[in-house]
């Protein structure tokens, strides 16, 4: 990130459970905690920004740094209501010197791209800005997209497209571009390397075709998986519009404003 290199990308990172002493949702060990502690540690970083949108709440992460105002965390996720780990709610802001540097933005099950961007295009960029890290990490788990085995929420491709874009510009905004995005959950293999394939040509500002070459599909249905999805965005397909999720979370976002003084103050 020092030497000439603007951005990274480890697809099988992202393993956020993980806690100091203990392993924790397929994570033995906490590689996005590391690479904080080690970016802190080996270059003196005082501003880390950690963008989480796995479906479940990023909770070794949170956790791991939950008193340090060094590292800005926000996590969108499933509510922890109806998902593991259970945790990350809106009054879970931080302690001590690290109070409202710990964002936690809990969809209810089934949110879909409108009310989930519409949460994402008022924190983030918002947040970003008024913090100004010297250099942003996500966490890109696909088990948000629709269809995820071990999780209810409804994201397309084009959903995450949005996102990393934003992030990549933002990155460029406010720190030369210093980047790192890691994978993270994903149990449906036709949306996981999909999504993540869609993230890598955000940050390469590539646009490949739309159909999913021959090679991978035979590959796909070698390892007995059905059928492969053989485009690699989403179909729009008309949605009718759920007000009542749009006021949920537009309520989420509210909420947050109060308790998060960077929000407030832009």
């Amino acid at each position: 990130m020092w030497k000439g290199v603007e951005h990274a990308f480890n697809p099988v990172g992202g393993l956020h459970h993980a806690h100091p002493d203990r392993a924790s949702g397929f994570c033995i060990f906490n590689d996005p905690a590391l690479c904080i502690a080690y970016l802190k540690k080996k270059y003196g970083l005082k501003k880390i920004m950690y963008l989480d949108i796995d479906a479940h709440h990023g909770d070794g992460v949170m956790y791991g740094f939950y008193s340090d105002p060094s590292v800005l965390d926000i996590d969108f996720h499933e509510d922890g209501r109806y998902l593991f780990p259970g945790t990350g709610f809106t009054n879970e802001i931080g302690e001590g010197e690290g109070r409202g540097y710990k964002v936690n933005i809990p969809v209810p099950p089934f949110t879909y791209d409108e009310p989930y961007l519409n949460a994402f295009r008022e924190v983030v960029p918002k947040l970003t800005r008024a913090y100004e890290p010297e250099i942003v990490l996500m966490q890109c788990g696909a088990d948000s997209h629709a269809n995820d085995l071990l999780a209810h929420l409804d994201l397309t491709t084009h959903a995450y497209g949005e996102i990393v874009s934003t992030i990549h510009r933002l990155s460029h905004e406010v720190c030369d571009g210093r980047l790192v995005v890691l994978g993270g959950g994903g149990y449906n293999l036709g949306n996981a390397v999909r999504c993540w394939t869609v993230a890598f040509n955000e940050l390469a500002e590539a646009r490949p075709a739309e159909e999913i070459p021959k090679e991978w599909l035979d590959l796909y249905r070698n390892l007995g998986e059905g059928e492969p999805p053989r485009f690699l965005h989403d179909k729009p397909e008309p949605r009718k519009r759920d007000e009542e999720m749009l006021k949920h979370i537009a309520g989420i976002v509210a909420d947050l404003q109060k308790r998060i003084p960077m929000l407030s103050k832009t």
